[in-house]
Protein backbone atom coordinates (compact mmCIF):
# COMPACT_ATOMS: atom_id res chain seq x y z
CA UNK A 1 0.00 0.00 0.00
CA UNK A 2 1.43 3.30 -1.05
CA UNK A 3 1.99 6.05 1.74
CA UNK A 4 0.79 9.56 0.45
CA UNK A 5 4.61 10.69 0.20
CA UNK A 6 4.38 7.97 -2.21
CA UNK A 7 1.57 9.40 -3.92
CA UNK A 8 3.23 12.92 -3.52
CA UNK A 9 6.76 11.99 -4.74
CA UNK A 10 5.11 9.96 -7.93
CA UNK A 11 3.08 13.13 -8.51
CA UNK A 12 6.24 14.78 -8.57
CA UNK A 13 7.66 12.76 -10.72
CA UNK A 14 5.06 11.99 -13.49
CA UNK A 15 5.48 16.33 -13.65
CA UNK A 16 8.76 15.88 -14.12
CA UNK A 17 8.76 13.40 -16.37
CA UNK A 18 5.86 15.29 -18.67
CA UNK A 19 7.84 18.14 -18.32
CA UNK A 20 11.32 16.58 -19.16
CA UNK A 21 10.35 14.82 -22.33
CA UNK A 22 12.19 11.60 -21.72
CA UNK A 23 14.71 12.92 -19.43
CA UNK A 24 15.29 9.98 -16.85
CA UNK A 25 16.54 11.43 -14.18
CA UNK A 26 14.82 10.96 -10.63
CA UNK A 27 14.57 13.55 -8.59
CA UNK A 28 14.52 13.64 -4.91
CA UNK A 29 11.49 14.88 -2.75
CA UNK A 30 12.84 16.15 1.12
CA UNK A 31 11.91 17.94 4.13
CA UNK A 32 13.36 20.79 3.87
CA UNK A 33 16.20 21.99 6.80
CA UNK A 34 14.74 25.64 7.57
CA UNK A 35 11.10 26.14 8.40
CA UNK A 36 9.10 28.64 5.78
CA UNK A 37 10.74 26.65 2.86
CA UNK A 38 7.69 24.40 2.48
CA UNK A 39 6.35 21.06 3.65
CA UNK A 40 8.68 19.04 0.97
CA UNK A 41 10.87 20.35 -1.14
CA UNK A 42 12.28 18.85 -4.96
CA UNK A 43 15.54 19.75 -6.94
CA UNK A 44 13.63 18.42 -10.50
CA UNK A 45 13.90 21.17 -12.19
CA UNK A 46 17.84 21.52 -11.58
CA UNK A 47 18.04 17.93 -12.78
CA UNK A 48 16.11 18.72 -15.71
CA UNK A 49 17.82 21.91 -17.11
CA UNK A 50 20.69 19.87 -18.71
CA UNK A 51 18.16 18.10 -21.16
CA UNK A 52 16.00 21.12 -21.24
CA UNK A 53 18.46 23.82 -21.72
CA UNK A 54 16.75 26.50 -19.76
CA UNK A 55 17.49 27.80 -16.51
CA UNK A 56 16.55 25.72 -13.33
CA UNK A 57 14.27 28.56 -11.79
CA UNK A 58 12.05 28.98 -15.38
CA UNK A 59 11.77 25.19 -15.01
CA UNK A 60 10.78 25.53 -11.57
CA UNK A 61 8.32 27.75 -12.51
CA UNK A 62 7.01 25.03 -15.05
CA UNK A 63 7.14 22.61 -12.95
CA UNK A 64 5.22 24.15 -10.04
CA UNK A 65 2.21 24.60 -12.33
CA UNK A 66 2.17 21.52 -13.77
CA UNK A 67 2.37 19.74 -10.10
CA UNK A 68 -0.45 22.07 -9.31
CA UNK A 69 -2.87 21.29 -12.01
CA UNK A 70 -2.00 17.28 -10.64
CA UNK A 71 -2.52 17.95 -6.80
CA UNK A 72 -5.19 20.17 -7.11
CA UNK A 73 -6.65 21.71 -3.58
CA UNK A 74 -4.23 19.71 -1.69
CA UNK A 75 -1.51 21.49 -2.65
CA UNK A 76 -1.78 25.26 -1.21
CA UNK A 77 1.15 27.21 -3.13
CA UNK A 78 4.20 25.97 -4.13
CA UNK A 79 7.69 28.84 -4.64
CA UNK A 80 10.59 28.70 -6.17
CA UNK A 81 13.58 29.00 -4.22
CA UNK A 82 17.56 29.47 -4.50
CA UNK A 83 19.27 27.94 -7.79
CA UNK A 84 15.89 26.13 -8.76
CA UNK A 85 14.11 23.97 -6.04
CA UNK A 86 10.90 24.04 -5.77
CA UNK A 87 8.91 23.93 -2.18
CA UNK A 88 5.78 22.67 -1.77
CA UNK A 89 3.28 23.60 0.49
CA UNK A 90 0.59 21.45 1.28
CA UNK A 91 -3.06 22.21 2.30
CA UNK A 92 -4.63 21.08 5.49
CA UNK A 93 -7.01 18.76 3.52
CA UNK A 94 -3.78 16.92 2.35
CA UNK A 95 -2.63 16.55 6.09
CA UNK A 96 -6.36 14.92 6.76
CA UNK A 97 -6.18 12.64 4.46
CA UNK A 98 -2.94 11.49 4.79
CA UNK A 99 -4.57 11.04 8.88
CA UNK A 100 -6.86 8.72 7.21
CA UNK A 101 -5.07 6.96 5.05
CA UNK A 102 -2.94 5.87 8.10
CA UNK A 103 -6.08 4.54 10.33
CA UNK A 104 -6.64 2.40 7.22
CA UNK A 105 -3.74 0.48 6.75
CA UNK A 106 -4.42 -0.17 10.39
CA UNK A 107 -1.93 -2.49 11.25
CA UNK A 108 -0.04 -3.32 8.30
CA UNK A 109 0.46 1.04 8.44
CA UNK A 110 4.01 1.06 7.08
CA UNK A 111 5.26 -2.74 5.99
CA UNK A 112 4.78 -5.00 3.60
CA UNK A 113 6.98 -2.88 1.49
CA UNK A 114 10.12 -5.67 0.51
CA UNK A 115 9.83 -5.13 -3.33
CA UNK A 116 11.21 -8.66 -3.66
CA UNK A 117 10.14 -10.72 -0.89
CA UNK A 118 12.72 -13.24 0.19
CA UNK A 119 12.70 -16.54 2.57
CA UNK A 120 15.03 -15.62 4.95
CA UNK A 121 16.81 -17.67 7.65
CA UNK A 122 18.50 -15.49 10.53
CA UNK A 123 21.03 -17.78 12.43
CA UNK A 124 21.52 -15.56 16.13
CA UNK A 125 23.23 -15.99 19.77
CA UNK A 126 24.55 -19.48 18.81
CA UNK A 127 26.42 -19.35 22.21
CA UNK A 128 28.32 -22.58 23.39
CA UNK A 129 26.67 -24.78 25.45
CA UNK A 130 29.00 -24.57 27.99
CA UNK A 131 27.60 -22.19 30.73
CA UNK A 132 24.86 -19.36 31.01
CA UNK A 133 24.52 -16.72 27.88
CA UNK A 134 26.09 -13.11 29.31
CA UNK A 135 25.26 -9.44 28.35
CA UNK A 136 27.29 -9.80 25.21
CA UNK A 137 24.63 -12.97 24.33
CA UNK A 138 21.81 -10.41 25.08
CA UNK A 139 23.39 -7.96 22.62
CA UNK A 140 23.05 -10.46 20.18
CA UNK A 141 19.98 -11.91 20.64
CA UNK A 142 18.12 -8.57 20.86
CA UNK A 143 19.44 -8.00 17.37
CA UNK A 144 18.94 -10.74 15.81
CA UNK A 145 15.21 -10.80 17.37
CA UNK A 146 14.15 -7.03 16.47
CA UNK A 147 16.07 -7.61 12.89
CA UNK A 148 14.27 -10.61 11.88
CA UNK A 149 10.93 -8.89 13.04
CA UNK A 150 11.40 -5.97 11.35
CA UNK A 151 12.58 -8.01 7.81
CA UNK A 152 9.06 -10.27 8.62
CA UNK A 153 7.32 -6.80 8.88
CA UNK A 154 8.90 -5.39 5.27
CA UNK A 155 7.01 -9.01 4.13
CA UNK A 156 10.09 -11.44 3.91
CA UNK A 157 8.84 -15.16 5.18
CA UNK A 158 11.44 -15.20 8.29
CA UNK A 159 12.65 -17.79 10.45
CA UNK A 160 15.22 -18.02 13.38
CA UNK A 161 18.04 -20.09 14.17
CA UNK A 162 20.32 -20.50 16.99
CA UNK A 163 23.68 -23.04 16.03
CA UNK A 164 24.41 -25.62 19.30
CA UNK A 165 28.16 -25.50 19.82
CA UNK A 166 27.86 -29.15 21.14
CA UNK A 167 30.74 -30.81 19.20
CA UNK A 168 34.64 -30.60 20.40
CA UNK A 169 36.74 -30.01 22.77
CA UNK A 170 35.16 -27.62 24.76
CA UNK A 171 32.19 -30.03 24.89
CA UNK A 172 35.03 -32.24 26.10
CA UNK A 173 36.32 -30.48 28.90
CA UNK A 174 32.42 -29.36 29.87
CA UNK A 175 32.13 -32.52 30.43
CA UNK A 176 35.51 -33.49 32.09
CA UNK A 177 34.31 -29.89 34.75
CA UNK A 178 31.20 -31.26 35.77
CA UNK A 179 32.65 -34.59 36.57
CA UNK A 180 34.73 -32.90 38.37
CA UNK A 181 32.50 -31.00 40.76
CA UNK A 182 30.15 -34.09 41.37
CA UNK A 183 33.19 -35.93 42.60
CA UNK A 184 34.02 -32.97 44.72
CA UNK A 185 37.74 -32.54 42.90
CA UNK A 186 39.23 -29.22 41.55
CA UNK A 187 37.92 -28.15 37.82
CA UNK A 188 40.82 -29.81 35.66
CA UNK A 189 43.19 -26.99 34.26
CA UNK A 190 41.61 -25.30 30.75
CA UNK A 191 38.02 -26.23 32.42
CA UNK A 192 34.59 -23.99 33.86
CA UNK A 193 34.39 -22.87 37.08
CA UNK A 194 31.16 -20.95 38.50
CA UNK A 195 28.07 -22.13 40.66
CA UNK A 196 26.31 -22.89 36.88
CA UNK A 197 28.59 -26.15 36.93
CA UNK A 198 27.81 -27.29 40.66
CA UNK A 199 24.22 -26.78 39.69
CA UNK A 200 24.37 -29.14 36.38
CA UNK A 201 26.43 -31.62 38.54
CA UNK A 202 23.93 -31.92 40.93
CA UNK A 203 21.59 -32.73 38.00
CA UNK A 204 23.18 -35.05 36.54
CA UNK A 205 22.54 -38.43 38.80
CA UNK A 206 25.47 -40.71 37.54
CA UNK A 207 27.64 -37.39 37.02
CA UNK A 208 30.55 -38.44 39.59
CA UNK A 209 30.64 -41.97 37.70
CA UNK A 210 28.90 -42.01 34.48
CA UNK A 211 31.02 -42.09 31.40
CA UNK A 212 32.67 -38.56 30.44
CA UNK A 213 30.79 -38.23 27.18
CA UNK A 214 27.50 -38.81 28.31
CA UNK A 215 27.60 -36.52 31.27
CA UNK A 216 29.05 -33.84 28.75
CA UNK A 217 26.20 -34.34 26.42
CA UNK A 218 23.48 -34.13 29.50
CA UNK A 219 25.11 -31.37 30.38
CA UNK A 220 24.49 -29.69 27.13
CA UNK A 221 21.18 -30.57 26.84
CA UNK A 222 20.40 -28.84 30.28
CA UNK A 223 22.66 -26.05 28.99
CA UNK A 224 20.24 -25.41 26.40
CA UNK A 225 17.15 -26.33 28.34
CA UNK A 226 18.08 -22.96 30.23
CA UNK A 227 19.07 -20.85 27.15
CA UNK A 228 15.74 -21.63 25.93
CA UNK A 229 14.20 -20.30 29.16
CA UNK A 230 16.27 -17.26 29.02
CA UNK A 231 15.63 -16.35 25.91
CA UNK A 232 11.61 -16.66 25.72
CA UNK A 233 11.65 -14.47 29.20
CA UNK A 234 13.50 -12.31 27.07
CA UNK A 235 11.07 -12.20 24.27
CA UNK A 236 13.16 -14.27 22.05
CA UNK A 237 11.39 -17.77 20.51
CA UNK A 238 13.65 -19.68 18.28
CA UNK A 239 11.81 -21.73 15.93
CA UNK A 240 15.33 -24.06 15.15
CA UNK A 241 17.86 -25.44 17.40
CA UNK A 242 20.78 -26.96 15.01
CA UNK A 243 23.05 -29.15 16.61
CA UNK A 244 26.85 -29.24 15.36
CA UNK A 245 27.19 -32.74 16.71
CA UNK A 246 24.69 -33.46 14.24
CA UNK A 247 26.41 -32.48 11.03
CA UNK A 248 28.91 -35.38 11.88
CA UNK A 249 26.48 -38.21 12.97
CA UNK A 250 24.41 -37.43 9.69
CA UNK A 251 27.31 -37.36 8.00
CA UNK A 252 26.61 -33.64 6.22
CA UNK A 253 30.61 -33.19 6.53
CA UNK A 254 31.46 -35.43 4.22
CA UNK A 255 28.46 -34.58 2.10
CA UNK A 256 29.76 -31.16 1.88
CA UNK A 257 33.39 -32.76 1.50
CA UNK A 258 31.87 -34.15 -1.85
CA UNK A 259 29.71 -31.03 -3.18
CA UNK A 260 33.52 -29.52 -2.76
CA UNK A 261 35.00 -32.18 -4.97
CA UNK A 262 31.83 -31.62 -7.60
CA UNK A 263 32.78 -28.33 -8.07
CA UNK A 264 36.39 -28.86 -8.39
CA UNK A 265 36.74 -26.57 -5.31
CA UNK A 266 38.89 -28.79 -3.25
CA UNK A 267 42.24 -30.94 -3.31
CA UNK A 268 44.56 -33.07 -1.70
CA UNK A 269 47.50 -32.26 -0.18
CA UNK A 270 50.34 -34.38 1.84
CA UNK A 271 47.25 -35.82 2.78
CA UNK A 272 45.12 -32.95 4.19
CA UNK A 273 42.30 -31.68 1.99
CA UNK A 274 42.14 -28.45 1.57
CA UNK A 275 39.51 -26.03 0.32
CA UNK A 276 40.61 -23.42 -2.58
CA UNK A 277 39.19 -20.37 -0.70
CA UNK A 278 42.46 -18.14 -2.55
CA UNK A 279 40.00 -18.34 -5.50
CA UNK A 280 37.32 -16.80 -4.03
CA UNK A 281 38.90 -13.70 -2.12
CA UNK A 282 40.83 -15.43 0.98
CA UNK A 283 44.19 -14.63 1.00
CA UNK A 284 45.24 -18.38 1.45
CA UNK A 285 43.41 -21.74 0.74
CA UNK A 286 42.12 -23.19 4.03
CA UNK A 287 42.82 -26.85 5.59
CA UNK A 288 39.38 -28.55 6.36
CA UNK A 289 40.79 -32.02 7.04
CA UNK A 290 43.72 -33.15 8.43
CA UNK A 291 45.94 -35.80 7.38
CA UNK A 292 44.93 -37.48 10.55
CA UNK A 293 42.00 -37.29 9.03
CA UNK A 294 40.35 -34.97 11.90
CA UNK A 295 37.90 -32.55 10.69
CA UNK A 296 39.11 -29.07 11.35
CA UNK A 297 36.59 -26.20 12.87
CA UNK A 298 36.30 -24.85 9.62
CA UNK A 299 34.34 -27.66 8.19
CA UNK A 300 31.93 -27.70 10.54
CA UNK A 301 30.87 -23.79 9.07
CA UNK A 302 31.08 -25.40 5.53
CA UNK A 303 28.80 -28.01 6.31
CA UNK A 304 26.76 -25.89 8.12
CA UNK A 305 26.47 -23.61 5.14
CA UNK A 306 25.68 -26.44 2.97
CA UNK A 307 22.98 -27.75 5.13
CA UNK A 308 21.41 -24.28 4.99
CA UNK A 309 21.57 -24.15 1.57
CA UNK A 310 19.70 -27.08 0.81
CA UNK A 311 16.62 -26.12 3.12
CA UNK A 312 16.20 -23.71 0.14
CA UNK A 313 16.44 -20.47 2.08
CA UNK A 314 16.82 -17.26 -0.29
CA UNK A 315 19.20 -15.17 2.02
CA UNK A 316 21.43 -16.39 5.06
CA UNK A 317 21.47 -13.57 7.88
CA UNK A 318 24.43 -14.97 10.40
CA UNK A 319 24.72 -12.96 13.30
CA UNK A 320 27.98 -13.31 14.90
CA UNK A 321 30.04 -11.67 17.79
CA UNK A 322 33.39 -9.57 17.46
CA UNK A 323 35.69 -12.34 17.77
CA UNK A 324 34.56 -14.20 14.59
CA UNK A 325 35.62 -11.10 12.53
CA UNK A 326 38.37 -12.63 11.01
CA UNK A 327 36.25 -15.44 9.59
CA UNK A 328 34.27 -13.67 7.21
CA UNK A 329 36.06 -13.72 4.32
CA UNK A 330 36.96 -17.26 4.47
CA UNK A 331 33.55 -18.37 5.01
CA UNK A 332 31.67 -16.18 2.08
CA UNK A 333 34.61 -18.15 0.01
CA UNK A 334 33.79 -21.50 1.64
CA UNK A 335 29.96 -20.77 0.38
CA UNK A 336 30.85 -19.53 -3.04
CA UNK A 337 33.06 -22.77 -3.05
CA UNK A 338 30.12 -24.79 -2.64
CA UNK A 339 28.07 -22.98 -5.83
CA UNK A 340 26.28 -20.51 -3.36
CA UNK A 341 25.90 -16.98 -3.79
CA UNK A 342 27.98 -15.14 -1.68
CA UNK A 343 25.42 -12.26 -1.94
CA UNK A 344 23.02 -14.25 -0.39
CA UNK A 345 24.83 -14.60 2.92
CA UNK A 346 25.10 -11.93 5.11
CA UNK A 347 27.90 -12.28 7.90
CA UNK A 348 26.80 -9.44 10.86
CA UNK A 349 29.65 -8.99 13.49
CA UNK A 350 28.55 -7.48 17.14
CA UNK A 351 30.73 -5.38 18.72
CA UNK A 352 30.89 -5.53 22.46
CA UNK A 353 28.86 -4.07 25.57
CA UNK A 354 30.10 -2.83 28.91
CA UNK A 355 28.30 -2.78 31.86
CA UNK A 356 28.68 0.51 33.57
CA UNK A 357 27.76 1.81 37.05
CA UNK A 358 28.64 4.28 39.21
CA UNK A 359 31.57 4.51 36.77
CA UNK A 360 32.62 0.75 37.31
CA UNK A 361 32.85 -2.32 34.46
CA UNK A 362 31.33 -5.78 35.33
CA UNK A 363 33.40 -8.50 33.87
CA UNK A 364 32.49 -11.37 31.66
CA UNK A 365 35.06 -14.30 31.43
CA UNK A 366 32.78 -17.54 31.58
CA UNK A 367 35.37 -19.92 32.75
CA UNK A 368 35.50 -18.18 35.62
CA UNK A 369 32.06 -17.66 36.35
CA UNK A 370 32.94 -13.51 36.57
CA UNK A 371 30.01 -12.61 34.55
CA UNK A 372 26.95 -10.97 34.33
CA UNK A 373 24.10 -13.23 32.74
CA UNK A 374 21.54 -12.82 30.77
CA UNK A 375 19.19 -13.53 32.99
CA UNK A 376 20.80 -11.28 35.68
CA UNK A 377 20.94 -7.96 33.16
CA UNK A 378 16.77 -8.69 32.56
CA UNK A 379 16.07 -9.24 36.75
CA UNK A 380 18.18 -5.69 37.02
CA UNK A 381 16.62 -3.54 34.74
CA UNK A 382 13.48 -5.56 32.89
CA UNK A 383 13.17 -6.26 29.24
CA UNK A 384 12.05 -3.45 27.96
CA UNK A 385 14.97 -1.32 29.19
CA UNK A 386 17.57 -3.87 28.18
CA UNK A 387 16.17 -4.39 24.55
CA UNK A 388 16.08 -0.83 24.27
CA UNK A 389 19.71 -0.10 25.31
CA UNK A 390 21.01 -2.85 23.73
CA UNK A 391 19.19 -1.71 20.18
CA UNK A 392 19.46 1.76 20.29
CA UNK A 393 23.06 2.35 19.27
CA UNK A 394 24.10 0.55 15.71
CA UNK A 395 25.62 -3.06 16.25
CA UNK A 396 29.12 -2.22 14.72
CA UNK A 397 29.60 0.20 17.58
CA UNK A 398 30.48 -0.77 20.72
CA UNK A 399 27.91 0.47 23.66
CA UNK A 400 28.57 0.92 27.50
CA UNK A 401 25.10 0.39 28.97
CA UNK A 402 24.52 2.47 32.00
CA UNK A 403 22.69 0.03 34.42
CA UNK A 404 22.03 3.48 36.67
CA UNK A 405 20.22 4.84 33.91
CA UNK A 406 18.50 1.87 32.47
CA UNK A 407 17.04 1.20 35.61
CA UNK A 408 15.19 4.70 35.87
CA UNK A 409 11.50 4.64 35.81
CA UNK A 410 11.24 8.34 34.82
CA UNK A 411 10.60 8.94 31.26
CA UNK A 412 12.32 12.14 31.96
CA UNK A 413 15.48 10.34 31.94
CA UNK A 414 15.03 7.15 30.64
CA UNK A 415 14.53 7.34 27.06
CA UNK A 416 12.52 4.12 26.80
CA UNK A 417 9.77 4.50 29.16
CA UNK A 418 9.45 8.50 27.96
CA UNK A 419 8.58 6.34 24.65
CA UNK A 420 6.51 3.82 26.19
CA UNK A 421 4.84 7.14 28.42
CA UNK A 422 3.81 8.52 25.31
CA UNK A 423 1.50 5.78 24.18
CA UNK A 424 0.18 4.99 27.93
CA UNK A 425 -0.70 8.38 27.68
CA UNK A 426 -2.66 8.30 23.88
CA UNK A 427 -4.23 5.16 25.87
CA UNK A 428 -5.44 7.62 28.55
CA UNK A 429 -6.72 9.81 26.64
CA UNK A 430 -8.79 7.30 24.24
CA UNK A 431 -10.14 5.68 27.89
CA UNK A 432 -11.22 9.50 28.89
CA UNK A 433 -12.83 10.16 25.67
CA UNK A 434 -15.11 7.02 25.49
CA UNK A 435 -15.25 3.96 23.32
CA UNK A 436 -18.37 5.79 22.11
CA UNK A 437 -16.31 9.07 21.16
CA UNK A 438 -13.42 7.36 19.36
CA UNK A 439 -15.61 5.55 17.17
CA UNK A 440 -17.42 8.44 16.31
CA UNK A 441 -13.91 10.32 15.88
CA UNK A 442 -12.49 7.46 13.87
CA UNK A 443 -15.53 7.70 11.56
CA UNK A 444 -15.26 11.50 10.67
CA UNK A 445 -11.66 10.58 10.26
CA UNK A 446 -12.20 8.53 7.01
CA UNK A 447 -14.15 11.28 5.34
CA UNK A 448 -12.97 14.65 7.40
CA UNK A 449 -14.15 17.87 6.63
CA UNK A 450 -11.83 21.17 6.26
CA UNK A 451 -10.16 21.87 8.98
CA UNK A 452 -7.39 24.86 9.88
CA UNK A 453 -4.59 22.57 11.42
CA UNK A 454 -2.09 23.72 14.37
CA UNK A 455 1.56 23.44 13.08
CA UNK A 456 2.38 20.89 15.98
CA UNK A 457 -0.38 19.07 14.24
CA UNK A 458 1.07 19.29 10.96
CA UNK A 459 4.50 17.88 12.26
CA UNK A 460 3.23 14.76 13.86
CA UNK A 461 1.54 13.87 10.87
CA UNK A 462 4.48 14.69 8.63
CA UNK A 463 6.84 12.55 11.49
CA UNK A 464 4.12 9.76 11.04
CA UNK A 465 4.46 9.77 7.73
CA UNK A 466 8.01 8.97 7.51
CA UNK A 467 7.27 5.82 9.44
CA UNK A 468 7.14 3.42 5.97
CA UNK A 469 10.89 4.80 5.06
CA UNK A 470 12.53 4.03 7.79
CA UNK A 471 11.20 0.86 8.48
CA UNK A 472 12.40 -0.14 5.38
CA UNK A 473 15.53 1.86 5.32
CA UNK A 474 16.52 0.38 8.86
CA UNK A 475 15.50 -3.53 7.37
CA UNK A 476 17.52 -3.10 4.43
CA UNK A 477 20.52 -1.87 6.24
CA UNK A 478 20.09 -4.82 9.35
CA UNK A 479 19.72 -1.29 11.52
CA UNK A 480 17.26 -1.53 14.36
CA UNK A 481 18.75 1.19 16.10
CA UNK A 482 16.73 3.32 13.37
CA UNK A 483 13.32 2.17 14.58
CA UNK A 484 14.94 3.12 18.37
CA UNK A 485 15.50 6.83 16.94
CA UNK A 486 12.37 7.04 14.97
CA UNK A 487 10.23 5.44 17.93
CA UNK A 488 12.13 8.41 20.22
CA UNK A 489 11.74 11.31 17.74
CA UNK A 490 8.06 10.38 17.08
CA UNK A 491 7.66 10.37 20.95
CA UNK A 492 9.15 14.33 21.29
CA UNK A 493 6.81 15.37 18.67
CA UNK A 494 3.78 14.00 19.79
CA UNK A 495 4.80 15.76 23.50
CA UNK A 496 4.81 18.80 21.25
CA UNK A 497 1.59 18.29 20.00
CA UNK A 498 0.18 17.06 23.30
CA UNK A 499 1.92 20.58 24.56
CA UNK A 500 0.22 23.05 21.98
CA UNK A 501 -2.96 21.33 21.29
CA UNK A 502 -5.93 20.56 23.00
CA UNK A 503 -7.76 17.22 22.42
CA UNK A 504 -10.44 16.40 24.21
CA UNK A 505 -11.23 20.10 24.84
CA UNK A 506 -10.81 21.17 21.20
CA UNK A 507 -12.52 24.49 20.24
CA UNK A 508 -15.20 22.26 18.20
CA UNK A 509 -16.02 18.70 17.69
CA UNK A 510 -14.81 18.34 14.23
CA UNK A 511 -10.79 19.80 15.59
CA UNK A 512 -11.95 17.27 18.24
CA UNK A 513 -12.66 14.16 16.29
CA UNK A 514 -9.06 14.48 14.16
CA UNK A 515 -6.79 15.46 17.13
CA UNK A 516 -8.59 11.75 18.83
CA UNK A 517 -8.10 10.66 15.07
CA UNK A 518 -4.30 11.99 14.99
CA UNK A 519 -3.84 10.46 18.56
CA UNK A 520 -4.97 6.73 17.40
CA UNK A 521 -2.50 7.15 14.65
CA UNK A 522 0.24 8.00 16.54
CA UNK A 523 -0.66 5.40 18.87
CA UNK A 524 -0.46 2.53 16.46
CA UNK A 525 2.32 4.06 15.12
CA UNK A 526 4.36 3.54 18.14
CA UNK A 527 2.98 -0.07 18.94
CA UNK A 528 4.28 -0.62 15.77
CA UNK A 529 7.69 0.76 16.41
CA UNK A 530 8.00 -0.78 19.77
CA UNK A 531 7.17 -4.18 18.68
CA UNK A 532 9.80 -3.68 16.20
CA UNK A 533 11.96 -3.52 18.81
CA UNK A 534 10.58 -6.28 21.12
CA UNK A 535 9.57 -3.54 23.69
CA UNK A 536 6.34 -3.66 25.15
CA UNK A 537 3.50 -0.91 24.66
CA UNK A 538 1.84 -0.29 28.18
CA UNK A 539 -1.98 1.20 28.42
CA UNK A 540 -0.90 2.43 31.42
CA UNK A 541 2.19 3.41 33.21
Amino acid sequence: MGSPIDDLRSAVNAAAAELGDGATATPTLERPKKAGFGDYSTNAAMLLAPALKAPPREIAERLGEALRERLGARVERVEVAGPGFLNVFLADGWYTAAVAHILAAGDEWGGGRAQARERVLVEFVSANPTGPMHVGHARNAAYGDALARMLAFEGHAVEREFYVNDFGSQVQRFGESIQARARGEAVPEGGYRGAYVEEIAAAIPDAATGDVDVVARRAVELMVERMRESLHAFGVDIEHWFSERSLHERGLVEHAYERLAEMGTSYRSEGALWLRTSRFGDDKDRVVERSTGEHTYFSSDIAYHQEKRERGFDRLIDVWGADHHGYVVRTKAAFAALGGDPDKLELLIMQFVHLVEHGGRASMSKRAGEFVTLDELVAEIGVDAARWFLLARSHDTTIELDLDVARDQSPDKNPVHYVRYAHARIASIMREAGADRVEEALRWAADPAELELHPSERELVRRLLTFPAETTEAADRRAPHRIATYALELARTFAAFYRDCHVLKAETEELKSFRIALCSATQGTLFRSLGLLGVSAPDAM
